[in-house]
This record gives C-alpha cells, structure tokens and sequence, in this order.
C-alpha cells in the first residue's frame, strides 16, 4: 500500500476560506482511516507542508479554488495547477502551487499530488464558520474526495456514529470545548 496523506489547508478564521480544514477534520471524525492514511490539519502551515510531498507517495489536498462560482467543485493534478500559470488568483492556489514547483526543482521524487477544491462564497469575513451555501455544498466535497481516494486505493468506511459539520465548526471555533461522541456497543 502507497503511503498517503489527506492535507486540509485554509484559514479558518476567514470563514470559508477554511472548508479544506473542515474537510479533512469532517473526514478524520465520520470514516474509519485506514492505516496508509494520514489526515493533517495544515491550516496556514504554508511552506511547510513541503515536506509532505517529499514523505508521501500521494498526497491530496483539500483546498479553496478561484474557478466556477461559488459552491462549484473541482478536481485538478498537480500538473493541472501549475499550468494555471498567472491566472492563479486564490491564495490557497498560488501557494500550493508555489510549493510544487519548489520540490519539482528540489526533488525529482515528489509525490503523486491532487487537488480537491471548492469555489468559496465569502472569505471575508473573520469569523469561524462556513457560509450556508458552502454547508449545502459540503457532503459533494467529502463524496468528490472519497472518490479520488478510492482510485487509489484508499477506501474511506463510514462509522456507526457519525459528527455534524457544525459541531466540527465549533470545536474549531472553541477549541478547548470537546465533541460528545457517543459510545457504542461493541
């Protein structure tokens, strides 16, 4: 099995501009991971998360993206992002895409990269939350990068009890505040 990391990146105290935080935390908390999978928080971690692609096989990232409108989804390789070029306008996308011609010059063992990315609503906003268009949106993000995992052979199991959107939101927003998660019988 390929060595693999899910890398959420954002800031979630620009409101949507934290959805690929969300994303990997909504992850890590509903489905059993399996062992060839780490799933991080790289937040604003920035460059970094270089190393990342030095120490993975495949790494996936959950991101904003300036293309569509809001709420659109999109699924690009990381040969795709950088023939983006200059049209690159969000600063998720500039960054990550920075970080991969940096290793690319750095290392020509790089791991295999992909991108799963959200149009945002607002990013405006310093507040710790997700607009409710990006909420309604949310379940196709988690679906759209399960099904980029399984092509590779990562198979995410959803578990019997299941963490809201919101409740992940506001563990986020109140970190020293713990999620009640139900015990089953087992």
């Amino acid at each position: 099995m390929k060595k693999c990391a899910l890398v959420g990146i954002g800031n979630i105290m620009f409101c949507d501009d934290g959805l690929g935080v969300y994303a990997a935390e909504f992850i890590k908390k509903n489905f059993i991971i399996p062992p060839n999978l780490e799933i991080v928080d790289g937040g604003t971690l920035g460059f970094s998360l270089m190393t990342f692609f030095q120490e993975y096989e495949n790494v996936f990232i959950l991101s904003t993206t300036s293309e569509g409108k809001g709420g659109d989804l999109f699924h690009f390789s990381k040969e795709e992002l950088l023939e983006q070029g200059a049209i690159r306008q969000s600063a998720n996308e500039v960054e990550v895409a920075q970080m991969l011609e940096i290793c690319s010059i750095l290392d020509e063992e790089m791991a295999h990269v992909e991108i799963v990315a959200m149009r945002p609503y607002d990013i405006i906003p310093v507040i710790s939350d997700l607009t409710e268009p990006v909420k309604k949106a949310f379940p196709a993000l988690i679906a759209k990068t399960a099904e980029v995992l399984k092509r590779h052979q990562v198979i995410l199991t959803p578990k019997e009890q299941s963490i809201t959107l919101d409740e992940i939101i506001h563990t986020y927003a109140n970190p020293t505040q713990k999620i009640h998660v139900p015990h089953t019988k087992g």
